[in-house]
């Protein structure tokens, strides 16, 4: 029985939760991070609910663990036991509780959040969220610890898909592996070996596309693990989605199932009204089909790890991922953070290294590469990506000028942040396109790598309308903070993008925001970031229609993908032959 924490926090606070289940809570378990799910041999048991807790005194936020009170019920301090931690936010992880078992009696299970942000822990900063999803699991005594799936080629007639399965428990069992399309029918499976490790060969496979490169994008078969002992009973049994498809990349492209493919979609944040940055179902729903409505094919997840319900939406609809670590900001290269920063890259590869709709690895985003340690660090993380995963290719989204960053050198693609118009030269949107052209060739020429421009965009309060004169005393509509100005900003942008991707290095587009989100209360921002094209409602700005039409152009251009009928609305019939009157 295993108790996994789905581990959705950062607050610069302690909380003391408590519930009474049939189970009490040991060392991290160090295996697989399989997503609960229920089979013949598995039980899943939500731990969700209203739990008791308690906040300390923010002048003593750890008296908590000074007295103990994991050890004891927050209402009648009963003594109790610890026996896990965790640190590192937003990833889960989970421990093998049947030791601490005592069937039949009243147990507890206490959960310490402890969400103090320092220089060493991974993000460095402060972010304002608590979420603590749990589930409460079973597995037999010899199961299935971890799944890796690997598609090492493909074509139109065969695909080959390398697999690796971890078992903990008993070494006499056998491992049977079976591939399952969508009609319930085996493609292809272990043969009579049944090992632990092979390799399938799928006949006229359907390869997962992603959105608008194929009729039928984000296709998905079932890879299904059954642990059997001796007389061929079964033992354990774990099924999970996967895609068939392949991740390549060179010095100017990336290439999913060795056709290039140029990326159009956005930065976005798990923030929404009501529920702010907590788990909402429907929500996912909504943004994952307004981001098909505008035409987008990726996003990423900035600035960290997503719940694994929205990348199942992702891989489902065919949506591609750039898999950001939470990794904001850094700028103290100590060696305890260098440490921990591995550690979320493991739990964070180890998590989602199956799903096909993962095309990217970001190590960092913005951090202060502008000092002389940062490149050592970045060189030892890169390096430790690629022990884990070789097979797509890895970024950290930089915000430091090219000419002092070394730490790009080390990755596969090139990312830069760049807000020209707004955070620099605001209100001036002649300067917007020659400026992007040059920093992004700058990136290119040094590194010689494919570029993409991960963020772009300005703050713009719905309904806010402005026309006003220029210095040449022409009315336009240009003025910051208004929805015709980010129409204009866009559009220099596009500009640039455009000339850039004659060029040859140049791979994608990424405006910032995908909606408005709440930051922190300044005096700099109104109720929020406002650099959506959705406001945090998810209703369209100005600019969410402006760029439907460029990225469903830039989808047909590609992929010939057929265009909505309602993407431009009506406005003048076709020119009428010219009469003369007398």
């Amino acid at each position: 029985m295993g108790l996994l924490v789905r581990n959705k926090m950062n607050r610069a606070t302690v909380i003391y939760l408590i519930i009474f289940i049939q189970v009490s809570l040991g060392d991290i378990h160090r295996g697989g991070i399989l997503f609960p799910r229920e089979s013949e041999t598995r039980q899943v048991v939500s731990l969700d609910g209203i739990w008791n807790f308690v906040v300390p005194n923010t002048s003593n936020p750890f008296v908590g663990f000074e007295q103990h009170w994991y050890k004891k019920d927050l209402r009648e301090w009963i003594n109790g036991q610890l026996v896990m931690s965790h640190e590192i936010g937003h990833l889960p992880f989970h421990r093998e509780v049947t030791q601490y078992l005592k069937f039949g009696k009243e147990n507890r299970v206490t959960v310490a959040c402890d969400n103090t942000l320092l220089a060493d822990t991974i993000p460095q900063g402060r972010v304002e969220e608590l979420e603590r999803p749990v589930k409460l699991y079973t597995t037999p005594k010899t199961y299935i610890d971890d799944i890796s799936v690997l598609t090492i080629e493909v074509q139109t007639s065969s695909a080959l898909l390398e697999y690796n399965v971890s078992v903990i428990g008993e070494s006499n069992v056998t491992c049977r592996v079976s591939l399952i399309d969508k009609n319930k029918k085996v493609v292809a499976n272990s043969g009579e070996y049944e090992e632990s490790y092979g390799l399938l060969k799928i006949e006229n496979p359907i390869l997962w596309w992603p959105y608008l490169m194929h009729p039928e994008p984000g296709y998905q078969y079932t890879f299904q693990v059954e642990l059997l002992d001796e007389f061929g009973d079964l033992i354990d049994k774990y099924s999970q989605p996967i895609g068939l498809r392949t991740v390549s990349w060179t010095n100017t492209s990336l290439l999913i199932n060795n056709y290039p493919v140029y990326l159009h979609g956005f930065g976005r944040h798990e923030d929404s009204d009501i529920r702010g940055k907590g788990l909402d179902l429907p929500l996912i729903i909504r943004d994952h089909n307004l981001i098909k409505w505008v035409g987008a094919n990726v996003y990423r997840t900035s600035h960290y790890p997503y719940a694994e319900e929205i990348m199942d939406i992702a891989d489902e609809m065919g949506i591609m991922i750039i898999d950001e670590c939470p990794s904001v900001n850094t700028e103290f290269f100590i060696e305890s953070l260098l440490a921990k920063h591995k550690i979320s890259l493991t739990e964070l590869i180890k998590r989602d290294k199956n799903r096909p709709s993962v095309i990217m690895w970001s190590a960092a985003n913005e951090p202060r590469t502008q000092f002389a340690q940062a490149k050592e660090y970045f060189r030892q993380i890169i390096n430790h990506i690629k022990s884990l995963d070789q097979s797509r290719p890895t970024t950290i989204v930089e915000a430091q000028n090219v000419n002092v960053v070394e730490s790009s050198r080390f990755v596969d693609i090139i990312s830069f942040n760049r807000y020209n118009g707004w955070y620099s030269n605001e209100g001036n949107l002649d300067l917007v396109t020659d400026y992007v052209i040059r920093e992004a060739t700058a990136w290119n020429e040094k590194f010689n790598k494919p570029v993409i421009m991960q963020e772009y965009g300005g703050d713009t309060l719905e309904g806010l309308h402005f026309v006003c004169r220029n210095l040449m005393k022409v009315l336009t509509p240009n003025f910051i903070w208004s929805e015709e100005y980010q129409v204009n900003l866009l559009s220099k942008h596009f500009e640039a993008f455009d000339r850039l991707r004659a060029s040859g290095f140049f791979i994608g587009e990424f405006i910032w925001n995908f909606a408005d989100f709440k930051t922190a209360q300044t005096y700099t921002r109104v109720g929020g970031n406002k650099k959506g094209i959705f406001t945090r409602s998810r209703q369209p700005k100005a600019s969410a229609h402006h760029l439907r039409k460029r990225y469903w152009g830039l989808a047909k251009e590609y992929y010939n993908a057929t265009l909505p009928q309602d993407l431009t609305s009506y406005v003048i019939s076709s020119q009428q032959a010219l009469r003369d009157e007398l």
